[in-house]
């Protein structure tokens, strides 16, 4: 244990200094967060590459650049994850079965791009407690079990960080708000034994996965669902959920699977409602002073530009809201 305590803090120092005059949200990202895929693949790998190119694009890097971080070693995945499981996708030796269940070939680029994406949440988690919020341009790999990968999903990136930071001493803590359209059963049942770690997750009810794993708080959404009606329900909830404990830390997966449009989602939330929810989210948790970090979450089109487009709705709302701050 001391080992990946001993790292997570290399981590975050070295984090820390390549921060100088940069954005005021640190926005995390790392080529290899896209790896190669078949055209015709269901899941949509490019977005990464296309997030982080319309970031730069749109000038919300305000000068500075991304931060890079370095890939997850095994203790940390191994907080998380059997080690038997995180070994086989270190060394490219996943079963088929598991290989099927989670969706890609598991060749040395997919592990290396799993590595890379939950280094990136670990990293976002501790910029989050210096910076008030952070931002990933991948995460949110919710289906991840503890025993292995499912769903397009090879870590479980938030469980991992919860896990280190606990391991570090940095938080005791987490609350994740879970708003992909999916259901976040692999961080629910990661969890399912940590009085510590809340788990809210609100979702199309019957979407993915079929069977459930009991999160702390799931609120299953009726198919066809709007802005309005799904506002209501998270302004219910989120407030409620925010006042139960003193939080020191809140992961928000702020997948884009709700939108009308989405390949693999059941709701339908439009453009606007979706950057309605960021920001009332993004609102909420720091007025109450708590660090934010958000990860990428969910989102499928074969349209690579809408997409990427859609998914940017989490770096704007963070941008803004840390420029509202700032007047």
């Amino acid at each position: 244990m001391r080992a990946c305590i001993a790292v997570s803090c290399t981590l975050f120092e070295s984090a820390l200094a390549a921060i100088t005059v940069r954005m005021s949200v640190p926005f995390v990202h790392h080529p290899a967060y896209c790896a190669d895929l078949p055209a015709n693949h269901r899941f949509p790998m490019a977005k990464f590459r296309a997030v982080a190119e319309r970031i730069k694009a749109e000038g919300l890097l305000n000068g500075g650049s991304f931060v890079k971080p370095r890939p997850a070693p095994f203790e940390w995945v191994a907080l998380a994850h059997d080690p038997a499981y995180v070994d086989q996708v270190f060394n490219t030796r996943v079963p088929d079965r598991i290989a099927r269940e989670i969706g890609f070939p598991m060749r040395e680029d997919i592990a290396l791009r799993a590595r890379c994406a939950t280094g990136g949440t670990v990293l976002t988690g501790y910029l989050a407690l210096e910076h008030g919020i952070a931002c990933n341009t991948a995460g949110g790999s919710h289906h991840a079990r503890r025993a292995h990968g499912a769903g397009f999903c090879v870590f479980n990136d938030v469980a991992v960080a919860i896990k280190v930071m606990q391991a570090d001493g940095a938080i005791r803590k987490a609350l994740v708000i879970d708003l992909d359209v999916h259901q976040g059963d692999g961080t629910a049942g990661i969890f399912e034994d940590d009085p510590d770690v809340f788990t809210l997750s609100i979702h199309a009810a019957k979407n993915y996965p079929v069977r459930k794993v009991p999160s702390s708080l799931d609120i299953g959404l009726a198919d066809g669902l709007e802005d309005a009606d799904y506002m209501e329900v998270l302004s219910d909830v989120l407030p409620e959920v925010l006042h139960r404990e003193h939080w020191d830390i809140v992961f928000y997966n702020a997948g884009v699977d709700p939108y009308r449009g989405d390949r693999l989602g059941r709701l339908a939330l439009s453009r606007e409602g979706l950057s309605l929810r960021d920001r009332y989210v993004i609102s909420a948790v720091r007025s109450k002073g708590l660090p934010l970090a958000g990860v990428l979450g969910g989102g499928y089109s074969t349209d690579i530009d809408e997409l990427s487009d859609r998914h940017l709705s989490l770096h704007r709302a963070a941008l803004a809201h840390s420029a509202a701050i700032a007047v």
